[in-house]
């Protein structure tokens, strides 16, 4: 890649390496410069900028940054759209995130151009939480560079970032006593392992409470296993000092055997592992009882998530295994927390879909119920939406609402996260269809996509990419698809712009905030024509049928 100052007459097709806004001109800092850029520049009296040019053998950083996302990507894991070279892993659902470390460590020691950050191994992560990210530090990096890369990830035919899943346990837990134990002790560690457990998505079981003797702990375990448990826990009155003590013996006597004692964790070195009956047996340490985060809670996820927990694995835990000083983990926040300090969550982000307009232009029918390459123009709006990342699909109903419902229910059978919105001022333009859409959104939307109901063309990777723009920390809160510099549809907008949007007026739209708010405006160059490209007359609709048909 050749990087530097550049002669405007030879900036076409250059990445543009700083942001120019003068004399009219607002071009981001990335812009890949096209002719009529160019000559934007020229008429400004721009002799020469600073610019990175692509050799040959150079692959452009979102490429490269996808190309090597989707490698890493094992079970779990949802691999965003690629912007400024930064592709980025979310865990599907809530579990631990299995990473494999040294490959992680040679993939960084590769070339200084390719970068890969992930959570610790075997970090807790909840639905939509980020794992890792891939980032391509220059504008483009060398494919050979690339090549080895992607190999180096595929090596050992396994990924390098998953997610392994919290799956529901039926949980047994086994209490005993000694004189003078308190109910209300035995109360209060049965009501921390019950949310303990619930938080993982599993259930206390069934409890036992029976002397502190290896007998009644024997029978106790035999009689929560007859009842279908999945895992055992066993709570001695008095810490577990030796692999021959009441709780390992009470193990043995049931038919079970101990697997290792004690580990490299504090708070928790004396927890216990056993086998009863192909179950996992569990020897609590005393901290257990504490809501604290511990050496219990290490081992309990990992088998919760169906990962290993032999000798092997809990000798391994030593290394970040001091725990003293860190508090219970957090929980998925409650709708409307602030996310300030927390992990770093995929914006939740919704698509509204206008489909209220009367298609005046069209001289008569509802063009959004018109045949576009075997579907109506409106299904190929849902169809995207639907298939992008966006977690919520709302279409906006005005004109022939019925009909254009119904429509959209037969050609989308699968439509958990689609609802529908009445607008019945319509009549009065775009704008009142877009306060309708962003009016019904909840308080845990992020941020909102409007499309138009009349661009088929708009497909779920062009609103992933816009999506993958959308960061307000790096200023970018407005994510404008753009067509060789043109600006076109649709549009996403941070919430902030909410309020707003809910005042707007007439016909046309909320264009006049991306004029307002210009610094907060993020240009994402998108490839063909889809994004420029509506469906107003029957000649428009012609002529893309003739051009989907070529």
């Amino acid at each position: 890649m050749r990087f530097g100052e550049t002669p405007i007459d030879e900036a076409g097709g250059a990445i543009l390496a700083h942001s120019w806004r003068a004399n009219g001109i607002n071009f981001a800092k990335g812009r890949v410069l096209s002719a009529d850029d160019v000559a934007k520049l020229k008429a400004a009296g721009v002799s020469s900028i600073v610019a990175a040019r692509l050799d040959p053998d150079d692959i452009h950083e979102d490429e490269a940054a996808a190309t090597l996302a989707r490698v890493l990507a094992g079970e779990g894991i949802e691999v965003t759209a690629p912007f400024t070279g930064r592709c980025n892993h979310f865990a599907r659902e809530a579990g631990l995130a299995v990473i494999d470390p040294e490959r992680i460590d040679a993939l960084n020691e590769l070339d200084e151009s390719v970068t890969v950050a992930t959570l610790p191994p075997f970090a807790r992560v909840t639905p939509r939480q980020m794992v890792a990210t891939v980032k391509i530090i220059p504008y483009a990096a060398p494919r050979a560079t690339v090549d080895r890369a992607v190999f180096v990830a595929g090596e050992a035919n396994r990924p390098l970032v998953s997610v392994a899943p919290f799956r529901a346990m039926r949980v047994g837990l086994v209490q005993t006593r000694l004189p003078g134990t308190r109910d209300k002790v035995l109360d209060k560690a049965v009501t921390t392992t019950t949310k303990r457990l619930s938080s993982l998505g599993s259930s206390l079981a069934g409890e036992r409470r029976c002397a502190h003797d290896g007998a009644a702990i024997a029978t106790a375990l035999k009689e929560l296993a007859a009842e279908g448990c999945d895992l055992l826990l066993v709570a001695g009155a008095s810490a577990i000092v030796d692999r021959h003590d009441v709780v390992p013996s009470g193990i043995e006597q049931a038919g079970g055997r101990i697997t290792h004692f004690g580990m490299p964790v504090d708070p928790g070195n004396l927890l216990l592992t056993g086998e009863l009956d192909g179950r996992p047996v569990l020897g609590l340490p005393g901290c257990a009882k504490s809501p604290k985060y511990n050496g219990f809670d290490m081992v309990l996820e990992r088998l919760a998530a169906g990962l290993p927990v032999g000798r092997a694995e809990i000798v391994r835990m030593g290394a970040g295994g001091l725990l003293a000083e860190i508090a219970t983990r957090p929980q998925p926040r409650a709708e409307g927390d602030a996310e300030e300090g927390g992990p770093q969550q995929a914006p939740r982000v919704a698509v509204v879909v206008l489909a209220a307009g009367r298609s005046t232009r069209m001289g008569g029918p509802n063009k959004l119920l018109a045949d576009a390459k075997g579907s109506p123009l409106v299904v190929h709006a849902v169809r995207a939406a639907l298939a992008s990342q966006a977690v919520e699909v709302v279409v906006v109903l005005g004109h022939m609402a019925a009909e254009v419902r119904s429509t959209i229910e037969q050609a989308v059978p699968a439509r958990s996260r689609l609802r529908f919105v009445s607008n019945p001022d319509f009549a009065a333009g775009l704008s009142t269809s877009v306060r309708a859409g962003i009016g019904s959104l909840g308080r845990e939307i992020d941020a909102a996509i409007v499309q138009l109901g009349d661009m088929p063309g708009v497909s779920a990777g062009l609103l992933d990419r816009l999506m993958a723009a959308f960061s307000p920390v790096e200023g970018r809160s407005i994510c404008v698809p753009t067509v060789g510099g043109k600006r076109g549809n649709p549009v996403l907008w941070d919430r902030r712009f909410f309020a707003e949007m809910a005042g707007l007026a007439g016909d046309s739209g909320a264009k006049h905030l991306i004029g307002e708010y210009a610094d907060l405006v993020c240009e994402v160059e998108m490839a063909g024509e889809a994004a420029v490209t509506d469906i107003d007359t029957p000649e428009a609709l012609a002529a893309w049928r003739a051009r989907s048909e070529a």
